[in-house]
């Protein structure tokens, strides 16, 4: 092709396709550029940086509103997807899924910010410049479409993260935590670089969409691998969830997340457990479904998916029960939450475990005919339990960093007698508490039984999974403990005496705040099908679910029709020689 054929299509590509379908993450970018001009102007001295933190958030969460209104009106758009920025980047309605999600977190934590005063006005375009940074690497591993991208984005998003634990100069707790975070961030890095070459080495590609077809022609018609070939690919594929294992702060990569939460400002900890978790779990959702197509051949692929994953959900269990187990004995309420959301991690990984038996396993009960909608469901369940997260995790740190600003104390005890002084801040606190443990009618009750079902389901291609289902149900009995001892301090205690006392009326701004995020718990709980319907519409649009169609160019081939609303399972990828991603 002439080298002006090239630049005329990659114009025609960036600027008629992709830039359109980035406008989210152009508004984020121009939110950091202006952020960082008013800084070099000094005009965040008339304009402050929350306010323009806080305008360009809710820009980005108003264009990706308007994407997925416009997928929901046009049928003939409803579960395709389109390869933006040269295959770099997909979009589908999974990826405006998650850009609600972390838009909507976004704009929830920039003015909870406001409110409670971290950063300051002098620091805040800083601050504000890494937490839209770190939003937009986020954003970016929900699109993610290659394994370079893979890298980049959770690179993108962990850099700013450790600056902002490390955002309250002077106290050595914090420099500390951001310090181990810092260590353990460049070594799982490292491990997932060196994953990402093996990987791309042994197939011959680094595009997502090709990982399956080049693993069935590495092996052949039978896809089966000699023994060097499938032990690189087993410790390739390790070494690459590392780095995701290591943003989900699943054990035994976990060991940052205590230090770190307790380090940072209630604000940055409430961030880091909830948009984190999202977006690598659909990086993680992206990456099992790149490698195993929407149905593994027979072969010893297939063994090493179904082995693959229960081994994850094994560390699901260990996960959810370290962190319960460990939570018991804390005395400060950050610290508890972090153990709190490794164990909610755990529960949530059990959904990707049961995700990759069901796709893996050669004995479907049915002869495979239900195979595809037991794996929507396993995705769509996962979706839904990290909507209800982000509200019931929010509401808590939003609770504990209004009681800090009023006591100046984030241990357990010192919550005592809160109802006297605070019912209002003593209710949502009790809503979410009651969410995080799954109790009914709340949406953590709801979103603990789809996760569960998924699971349950995955028992019938393969019966060891009886034994990550007990685990999780145990672990739900378990938490119970840790989360009533803060409420028993709160209602049953009396208050302390040499601390100030809470004073949060529902009229002031912190108890609407408060009752802002702890309302859709209970929502969630009761008004479950509108959610459902949008996180089912988004896991079947992944491109193992439903047909992907390229950007429609002048000379490209028509748009093919989407298979969303009957899910089927595409015949097996005949062998082929890898092509190497761009």
């Amino acid at each position: 092709m002439p080298f002006s054929s090239l630049v005329d299509s990659l114009m025609q590509d960036t600027l008629g396709v992709s830039l359109p379908l980035f406008a989210t993450e152009l508004a984020i970018c121009a939110t950091i550029v202006l952020l960082l001009l008013f800084r070099l102007l000094n005009l965040d001295q008339r304009i402050p940086g929350a306010v323009l933190a806080l305008a360009g958030s809710i820009a980005g969460l108003g264009l990706a509103v308007m994407q997925h209104l416009q997928y929901s009106q046009e049928a003939d758009l409803v579960g395709q997807s389109v390869e933006i920025f040269t295959g770099l980047l997909i979009y589908d309605q999974f990826t405006i899924y998650l850009r609600i999600f972390l838009m909507l977190f976004l704009v929830l934590v920039v003015y909870l910010t406001m409110l409670g005063g971290i950063p300051d006005r002098e620091d805040a375009p800083d601050f504000y410049v890494l937490l839209l940074g770190s939003t937009l690497g986020m954003l970016l591993m929900a699109s993610a479409n290659h394994l370079l991208i893979v890298f980049l984005a959770i690179e993108m998003t962990s850099v700013p993260s450790y600056a902002m634990v490390g955002f309250l100069k002077g106290r050595r707790q914090s420099s500390e935590a951001a310090l181990k975070y810092v260590v353990y961030g460049a070594g799982a890095a490292g491990v997932m670089l060196y994953g990402i070459s093996l990987l791309s080495g042994l197939l011959g590609t680094a595009n997502l969409p090709e990982l399956a077809q080049a693993l069935t022609a590495l092996g052949g018609a039978d896809s089966a691998l000699d023994q060097p070939s499938l032990w690189t690919l087993s410790l390739a594929i390790l070494m690459v969830l590392v780095g995701v294992a290591f943003k989900l702060s699943i054990v035994p990569f976990h060991f940052w997340c205590p230090d770190a939460f307790e380090g940072a400002s209630a604000e940055v900890a409430g961030y880091l457990s909830v948009a984190s978790k999202g977006a690598a779990f659909a990086l993680l959702v992206r990456f099992c479904l790149a490698m195993t197509g929407s149905a593994v051949p027979a072969g010893d692929l297939q063994t090493v998916f179904v082995h693959l994953g229960f081994g994850i959900g094994i560390i699901a269990a260990i996960s959810a029960t370290f962190g319960n187990l460990a939570a018991y004995t804390q005395t400060n309420i950050k610290r508890m939450l972090a153990y709190s959301t490794i164990a909610h991690a755990g529960y949530m990984l059990m959904a990707v475990a049961a995700l990759l038996v069901i796709l893996g396993s050669p004995d479907a009960p049915d002869g495979g005919a239900q195979r595809t909608e037991h794996a929507i469901r396993a995705v769509s369940g996962l979706l839904y339990y990290l909507v209800v997260y982000l509200f019931m995790n929010l509401g808590a740190f939003a609770i504990v960093a209004i009681i800090r600003n009023q006591t100046f104390s984030e241990q357990i005890e010192d919550y005592s007698g809160l109802v006297r002084q605070s019912p209002a801040l003593a209710v949502c606190m009790l809503a979410c508490m009651f969410s995080l443990i799954g109790m009914p009618p709340l949406g953590g009750f709801v979103s603990k039984v789809m996760v569960f079902a998924s699971v349950f389901k995955s028992t019938e291609y393969y019966w060891p999974m009886w034994f990550i289902l007990s685990a999780g149900v145990l672990n739900t009995v378990f938490s119970l403990i840790y989360y009533v001892n803060v409420l028993n301090y709160m209602f049953f205690k009396p208050p302390r005496e040499h601390l100030e006392p809470v004073n949060v009326p529902l009229a002031s701004a912190y108890g609407r705040y408060a009752l802002l995020v702890t309302l859709p718990v209970f929502l969630l709980g009761v008004m479950v099908n509108r959610i459902d319907d949008v996180a089912y519409s988004a896991s079947a649009s992944l491109k193992s679910f439903s047909v992907p169609v390229v950007a429609n160019h002048d000379n490209a081939d028509p748009p093919r029709q989407s298979v969303r609303s009957t899910p089927a399972i595409p015949a097996p990828v005949e062998a082929a020689t890898p092509v190497s991603g761009g």
